[in-house]
C-alpha cells in the first residue's frame, strides 16, 4: 500500500499549463454547466466522505457549480465504485475513494471492474500515517502482544470489524492474522461507522481505523489505540507504537484517498479537475484539517496517478495470493 510515495503539492506553473490545455478542448470549453454528483462508496461520516467534505467547498467555489455527494454503499466500496464505472466521461460523475479501489478486487471474486483499466485517474489526494488498530476501552488488551497473545490463547474466538473485503478495515487485519499466524474472526459491516459503534461497545474486539476517526474517539476515552499500521508514528498520538515497534517486521500499510472519473474522459478534463485539487488542498482551512486528523495532501498529476494505481493493484494481488496461500493447511 505504500510505495514510499513523497506528497506533492505542484507549482503555479503546472496549474496554468493545464488550465491552457483544458481551455484548448473544445467539447468541455463550457464545463461545468450543472451540478456535478460525487458518489463516495461510504457511509456518511466514513474517511473518504469526511475527505470529500473538507474540499466540497473549494471545488464548488472555483468551478461555480454545486457538488452533491452520493453516498453508495455496499460490498466494501465496489457498488459505488461500479457505478462510476459504467457512468459518461463528461465530468459530472466522480468517484472519491479509498485504497479499496485496488485492494477489493484482488480478494474478492465478484468485482464488476478492473481498478485500472475501467476509471480515468485524476489524481491522488490524500495518505495518512496508517490505521489505527483500536479495541474498546475496557478490553484486557492493553498491547498489540497481548491481543495476539490472546488471540493465540483462543482461536476464532475473537472478532474484529470491517467494512468489507479489501477495506483499509480489512487488509491490515488480515496481514496481522498471517504474520502472527492467529485466527481472528472477520465480522464485515456496510461501513466503518457501524463497526466503530460496535467496537465501542465491546460488541466486536478490534477494529483498525483511520487516524481521523480514533483521535477523537482515543481523546475522549471511547477507545484505546495500540497502533498504528504505518512505519513512523504520528504527531498526533506521539505515544502510540507503530506495529513494526510492536514486533511485526516491516509491516507498512497506509490508506490512501483518490479521484477518478468513468472511463474516456478527455486529458484536458482531468487537467483541469488535477489543477482544481491541488488548488483545493493548497486552502488553508483544507491543510488545518488534514494536519489535524494525520492526513497528507497529495495532488499527484493523472498520469502519475494512474502508474500508483497500477502499482498498488499489482501489490495487493501479490499480497492476496500471500494470505491465500498462507491460509492453506
Amino acid at each position: 500500500m505504500n510505495p514510499n510515495l513523497k506528497p506533492t503539492i505542484f507549482a503555479l506553473a503546472a496549474l496554468c499549463a493545464t488550465t491552457t490545455a483544458f481551455a484548448a478542448d473544445k467539447l468541455a470549453k463550457d464545463y461545468p454547466n450543472k451540478p456535478i454528483r460525487v458518489i463516495v462508496p461510504s457511509p456518511a461520516g466514513g474517511p473518504p466522505d469526511l475527505v470529500m467534505r473538507m474540499l466540497l467547498p473549494y471545488y464548488s467555489q472555483s468551478l461555480g457549480q454545486p457538488l452533491v455527494i452520493d453516498n453508495r454503499t455496499g460490498a466494501g466500496g465496489v457498488v459505488g465504485s461500479a457505478t462510476v464505472a459504467k457512468g459518461t466521461p463528461d465530468g459530472y460523475t466522480w468517484l472519491l475513494t479509498t485504497a479499496s479501489h485496488t485492494n477489493t478486487p484482488p480478494f474478492s471474486k465478484n468485482v464488476p471492474f478492473d481498478p485500472v483499466k475501467d476509471f480515468s485517474h485524476v489524481t491522488l489526494v490524500a495518505q495518512n500515517f496508517g490505521q489505527a488498530l483500536v479495541v474498546p476501552t475496557n478490553a484486557p488488551s492493553k498491547s498489540v502482544a497481548d491481543l495476539i497473545a490472546a488471540a493465540k490463547k483462543a482461536p476464532g474466538k475473537l472478532n474484529y470489524a470491517s467494512a468489507g473485503i479489501g477495506t483499509a478495515s480489512h487488509i491490515p487485519a488480515e496481514v496481522m492474522k498471517s504474520m502472527a499466524g492467529v485466527d481472528i474472526v472477520d465480522v464485515q459491516y456496510k461501513g466503518v461507522p457501524e463497526g466503530v459503534t460496535d467496537t465501542i461497545a465491546g460488541r466486536m474486539d478490534l477494529m483498525f481505523v483511520g487516524t481521523q476517526i480514533a483521535l477523537p474517539l482515543l481523546q475522549s476515552g471511547r477507545l484505546r489505540v495500540l497502533a498504528l499500521t504505518g512505519a513512523k508514528r504520528w504527531k498526533g498520538m506521539p505515544d502510540v507504537p507503530t506495529m513494526q515497534e510492536s514486533g511485526f517486521k516491516g509491516y507498512d500499510l497506509i490508506n490512501w484517498f483518490g479521484l477518478w472519473l468513468p472511463p474516456g474522459a478527455s486529458p484536458a478534463l482531468l487537467a483541469r479537475l488535477h489543477a482544481e485539487t491541488v488548488k483545493a488542498l493548497a486552502a488553508p482551512e483544507v491543510v488545518k484539517q488534514f494536519d489535524a486528523q494525520g492526513l497528507e495532501a497529495v495532488g499527484l498529476p493523472p498520469a502519475e496517478f494512474l502508474k500508483f494505481v497500477t502499482a498498488q493493484s499489482a501489490f495487493m494481488n501479490e499480497l492476496a495470493r500471500k494470505i491465500d496461500a498462507a491460509a492453506k493447511p
